[in-house]
Formats: structure tokens, sequence, C-alpha cells
């Protein structure tokens, strides 16, 4: 083998060596939580670590899902992110449709500042939103996180569903207005065919955004009742303390939502990603 072909079959080894060691790298947490979930309580808590679990059990599920306010967290959690993803699609497809069909002044201006303010971090304006939502008076109340994190995932949803409304030719529009649509019909039965990838993106990222989201909870709902299931297994405790197997099972169900919705949505959302931060 000459050095040339040598060197070119490095070249290609190394990139490959990295892209094993980050999956790894990435990897190996959630196998060990999901592991853990399965693991005898003896197995979890032995000194040498139990790489496989040899006798799987699903006690700790029960000890989780049987745990006070469970479901009520779950319910809390998928109501707000449900409600907050469908609340920011709508809006941000509206907005971005405006965005890349119409010319009006202070149209960069908005796009400035919808860019600002998917960089602005959010942890930091905590004590503002603690005072606006304490002087509602709506503590405790899932309509303020519904709002928030609304907001919060809006930015990038607009911004990427922007590119993809630009990519899509105006022919196409005008044709369908031309054949007797009129415009909401066209984009009904046209334009938001061709969008099924940058809505798909969008509608996981908001998703995780908000179902991962644990500050803003933690501080605007005190009661446990209104609180959503980040901060449920913050504190999760049994009456004999921390119980690492039922509270590894709790987040293994709590990864489960997210996971499914990957798998279902994985093959438009990378699409959608991609075309979407290239295109508008």
């Amino acid at each position: 083998m000459t050095r040339t072909a040598t060197s070119r079959r490095l070249r290609r080894i190394w990139p490959n060596a990295v892209a094993v060691v980050l999956f790894i790298g990435f990897v190996f947490p959630v196998y060990w939580m999901f592991a853990t979930a399965f693991k005898p309580t003896g197995d979890i808590i032995s000194e040498d670590p139990v790489w496989f679990p040899t006798d799987a059990t699903f006690e700790h599920f029960k000890t989780a899902v049987e745990a006070e306010h469970f479901w009520t967290m779950v319910g809390n959690s998928l109501t707000v992110t449900v409600l907050a993803v469908v609340f920011s699609l709508i809006i941000g497809l509206a907005s971005a449709f405006a965005l890349a069909r119409m010319r009006f002044k202070g149209r960069k201006g908005f796009i400035i500042g919808f860019m600002l303010a998917q960089m602005a971090p959010w942890e930091v304006m905590v004590i503002a939103i603690y005072i606006i939502v304490r002087d509602a008076d709506m503590l405790n109340s899932l309509v303020p996180l519904t709002l928030f994190y609304m907001v919060m995932i809006l930015p990038f949803t607009l911004l990427t569903l922007r590119g993809f409304v630009a990519a899509v030719p105006r022919e196409l529009e005008e044709s369908a207005m031309v054949d007797g649509c009129s415009r909401m019909q066209a984009f009904r039965r046209v334009i938001l065919p061709l969008l099924a990838p940058g809505l798909m993106s969008t509608s996981l990222f908001g998703f995780i955004t908000a179902w991962n989201e644990f500050p803003l909870v933690l501080v605007l709902n005190k009661e446990a009742e209104a609180k959503t299931l980040p901060v449920w297994l913050s504190g999760f405790q049994t009456a004999f303390g921390d119980d690492w197997g039922a509270t590894m099972a709790a987040a293994s169900l709590f990864a489960v939502p997210i996971l499914v919705l990957f798998v279902f949505l994985q093959r438009r959302a990378v699409s959608g990603l991609t075309d979407g931060a290239v295109k508008g």
C-alpha cells in the first residue's frame, strides 16, 4: 500500500473515530439512566458498577407511577407543552408568511428583534416574569406557563418557517389564484403541504424546549398540583429518602414522549432544520 493510500485512509478514519467517541459520550448517560431504571436496588448501590442489568425489574417504574402527584404532573406538562407548541405554530406561521411574502416598513427591524429574542437567555427575566404574574394574581396557574413557553419558542418557529415560506415559489401561489382559489385557499391547498418539514422541525424543537423547561415553573408554581414533571423529578423522594431506581425510572418515562416524537418525525425534522436554515 502506498503512502498516499495510507494517508487517505487515515484521513477517513479519524473523523469516524471522533464521531464514535462523541456518540458514546452522548449516548452513555441515556443508557445508564434506562439501565439503572431496570436494575435491582442492590445493583444500584453496589460499590462495583453493574454495567448490564442481569435481573431486570419493573419495581422502580411501579414506584414512580404510583408516587403522589406523578400523573398530575404528566397532565400539566402535556397541557402546557402541547398548547404552547400549537399556539406558536399558528402565530409563527402567519407571521412567517407575512415576513416572507410582504414588504412593509420596519420589516428588517422586526426580523432582527426576533433574532435578538432568540439569543436572549430567558433565565435573566425570571424575576420580572414572576412580578408580572404575581401582580396579575396568576401564580400556581398553567396559563402563564403556556403563554411564556409560547413566547419562548416563537422566535425560532417564526424564523425557521420564514425560510420555508420564502423557498416556495410565488408562481405556485399565483397559479392557484388564477385557477380560482382565494389567497387563503391557495395558502391552505398549495403552500401549507410544502411546509410540512418546517412544521415538523419547529414543533419538535418547541416540544423539547417546553417539555424540559425548569426554572420558570419552579419560580411561578409552588403548589404541587400546578408543577410539571421536571420540577417533580428534581425533588422526587420516597419515605426512605432518595430512591435512585425510581428516580431513573421516572426520568426514563419523562424522556419517552420526546423519543417517540423524534422517531416519528425524524426524517422530516432533520430535513426541515437544514432547509429552513439556509433558505429565505
